[in-house]
């Protein structure tokens, strides 16, 4: 029951900040195309629940031929960015099109954030907890007590304390402090 009411509330706030935000969302489109060559949109593969893969769509801020790796293992990542990328990261606009992805039900508005797939020792250790077998999230736990700046080993045991103490409450308040980092920037390193 209570992952139906999950999925209940994700599918009604995904609807309802997509049409909300329609506008805005065309209008970065079109600035990502007028700025830089290349599609507005950059799909990646991602692990999903149970480690299954699925493409994650994200607004592109980085230049077509950038290496497929996390952004802080890029020697000099600012040379990858695009005329707005940084901006876009930044204001955590580049995350509004994985609205897609909550209302297809690959990801959740709370869970762990969903791994590159080549990040082999975080889905590894992720397995070992049981963390995969949770709905990523386009926010979580980890993110509002760390974001970039977190080891995987202290991501995870921020995953496994979400998953001990998942509930409604403990979701708006985690959307909440989301809220709070992302009008202050906080926690973001690129």
């Amino acid at each position: 029951m209570a992952l139906l009411m999950k999925r209940l509330f994700d599918l009604v706030l995904a609807l309802f900040i997509s049409i909300v935000l329609a506008l805005p969302i065309l209008v970065i489109a079109f600035v990502i195309r007028l700025t830089s060559s290349g599609p507005a949109f950059y799909w990646s593969s991602r692990v999903g629940r149970r480690n299954v893969i699925f493409k994650m769509p994200k607004f592109r801020t980085m230049h077509i031929g950038t290496p497929t790796v996390p952004t802080h293992l890029l020697a000099n990542s600012s040379q990858y960015l695009t005329p707005v990328g940084s901006f876009l990261r930044k204001s955590s606009l580049d995350e509004l099109p994985q609205l897609w992805s909550i209302l297809v039900g690959d990801m959740s508005f709370v869970g762990p954030r969903p791994a590159l797939f080549n990040q082999a020792d975080l889905i590894a250790l992720r397995k070992q907890y049981g963390v995969d077998n949770m709905v990523p999230g386009l926010t979580g736990w980890a993110q509002v007590n760390g974001r970039d700046e977190l080891s995987i080993p202290l991501k995870v045991q921020y995953e496994v304390k979400y998953l001990q103490r998942q509930s409604f409450w403990f979701d708006v308040k985690i959307l909440g402090l989301t809220f709070l980092k992302v009008v202050r920037r906080a926690g973001v390193s690129h």
